[in-house]
Parts: C-alpha cells; structure tokens; sequence
C-alpha cells in the first residue's frame, strides 16, 4: 500500500512498511487510538517508542490527523480503507495506461485479466460504467474478452 496526501486533495504515492500497515489496520479498526492503547489493546508487540515513532511517520505521510489528549496524542486515520485502496488501484491503472499512447492494448489486457480471474466482476463493472457515464465505448472494450474466447 503506497499513498498520501498532496496538492488539492490528491493522494501522493509511497510505500509503508509492515508495522506502518498493521498499525494504519488497527486504526481503521478502533477508529482512533493512543500509543498505548495500541500496544495494550492491539496485536502489536513493540516498544512504546516504536509505535509513537511510526504514527508519527503516518502522521507526516498525511494518513492520520492527531489531537492531543492528556499527556499524549490520540491518532485516527484521515482516510478509510476503500480510499486508500480505491487510490492505489486508480494509481496503478494510470501507470498502466501511461505506458504507451495508445490506451487500447493495455485496456485490453485489463479486462482479460478481470475476466480470466471472475466474470461475474467484469459483468458488474460493465453495469458500473454504463450507469456512471451513460452507454459509453466500455461497452466496447467490455465484450472484447467473451468474443475473443468463443
């Protein structure tokens, strides 16, 4: 998983390690959490130190937002997980896209790779593009695997 904020609302692309992702799940989780209730509450056997070094590190990615409670900070998420992950796969269909400067191909390989994988999700996010922006040419590209099959 690889995103923050930047520029007028955008997510901006990194990495996170695996303590980062497990304690950003424990988050999503509870809703919001202390350095301490994480390490008493939570499946993270670290150092108190560890934990208030890496929500930090979140904390600056422009993951979480923060307010300061007692003696500490109470951290939440700034992002649900489906935005995160909604950023990520968009991210990665525009990499994919930017390859070349013709965008059929690697549509192309998409949808055969969705189809190969669950026709049932192709037959949805076909209903998703033609709601979302009218009969459009997703349609088109849409059948394209199921034909080239028969």
């Amino acid at each position: 998983m690889g995103v923050g904020m930047s520029g007028a609302g955008r997510l901006r692309t990194f990495s996170l390690g695996p303590l980062e992702q497990r304690i950003l799940s424990a988050l999503w989780r509870r809703g919001s959490a202390t350095v301490r209730e994480l390490i008493d509450f939570e499946d993270i056997p670290r150092a108190y130190t560890t934990v208030m070094t890496t929500l930090n590190r979140l904390y600056k990615k422009q993951l979480l937002d923060r307010e300061v409670e007692a003696r500490a900070f109470r951290y939440k998420p700034r992002y649900t997980k489906p935005e995160l992950e909604r950023e990520r796969a968009s991210r990665a269909i525009r990499h994919l896209l930017d390859l070349s400067t013709s965008a059929s191909p690697q549509l192309s390989y998409l949808v055969e790779a969705i189809s190969e994988r669950d026709v049932r999700l192709l037959d949805d996010l076909q209903r998703r593009g033609r709601a979302s922006a009218g009969a459009t040419c997703w349609s088109c590209w849409t059948d394209w695997p199921r034909r080239s099959r028969s």
